[in-house]
């Protein structure tokens, strides 16, 4: 059968619907139990974090771990064969992080009992990947996406000269202040610079010197303005957005062109028009219920 031939209604076809798809009942109840899922399996790593709870718990929350990470494997492996391409999904950001999301339990319980490799045991905190399979729920997040791509650059050279001012003034206040006031190397001053300048002030270093303390002044001042210049970028980028979101939604749009949650069986591309008979990425055709 050619990709070009009708999609056959077999079970891995419904399963596709349910597990890539949100426009049908199922599909909506497997992202509503797979959300559950999600929040409570990082409550359970927060929990376990807290020595007193873990304490009184353990078993309970190593054997909830156990089954949360058991249904992720299930999904996972049911993400893999729904698909045709596999691999697509596999090297996909999603694929990676539900990957890595699963596997550390997988490996403590290999390492078990190995004094040598006791280091691994750390791998477990990779659980906490889990939080970023949120965001595949998260619709509204494509707009602040959009912005912080269109704003990249913007922000990127304001880093950059960011990070020029502080070698600069970090450099300055090592000439001013010197060792005997905790700055003994310029990039310590760096730090010092840094850390004024985005007001966070730990107070660990601080300038005893008239010229050192109105440098730092200065530089606390000039430390507000800083602050607000990326927020001013992404924001007038996520208005641009919303603008041209409005406009294009303002245009007529024939009644029966609606775009859907479908996803290709092939590429793993999404919303694609209700009417579509291909994928608009690969052109595969796409399976539709009679």
């Amino acid at each position: 059968m050619s990709d070009n031939t009708s999609f056959e209604k077999t079970w891995k076809s419904q399963l596709h619907e349910i597990i890539y798809e949100a426009d049908t009942p199922a599909g909506k109840a497997f992202d509503v139990v797979l959300l559950i899922i999600i929040l409570l399996s990082i409550i359970f790593v927060m929990l376990e974090s807290i020595s007193s709870v873990d304490a009184k718990y353990h078993r309970e929350l190593y054997i909830a771990e156990w089954i949360v990470t058991i249904l992720f494997s299930i999904e996972y492996i049911a993400r893999i064969i729904v698909v045709k391409k596999p691999w697509r999904y596999i090297t996909s950001f999603y694929g990676i992080i539900d990957f890595l999301s699963t596997i550390p339990m997988y490996l403590s319980f290999i390492i078990a009992g190995s004094n040598a490799l006791v280091a691994f045991r750390a791998l477990r905190l990779l659980r906490v990947f889990r939080v970023l399979k949120l965001a595949r729920y998260l619709g509204a997040s494509d707009m602040l996406s959009s912005a912080l791509k269109a704003s990249r650059a913007k922000i990127l050279v304001f880093l950059f000269a960011v990070m020029v001012l502080s070698v600069i003034f970090g450099t300055l206040m090592y000439l001013v202040e010197g060792a005997e006031s905790g700055f003994t190397s310029i990039p310590i001053s760096v730090y010092w610079c840094i850390v004024t300048l985005t007001t966070v002030g730990f107070g660990d270093i601080a300038p005893v010197t008239p010229q050192g303390q109105l440098i730092a002044t200065f530089i606390m001042i000039m430390g507000y303005g800083i602050i607000a210049v990326p927020t001013g970028i992404v924001s007038a980028e996520y208005t641009a957005q919303t603008k041209k979101a409005n406009d294009s939604n303002r245009k007529p749009q024939p009644s029966n062109v609606r775009l859907n949650s479908q996803s290709c069986h092939n590429c793993l591309a999404e919303k694609h028009r209700d009417n579509a008979e291909f994928c608009y990425k690969c052109g595969h055709r796409l399976h539709h219920d009679a």
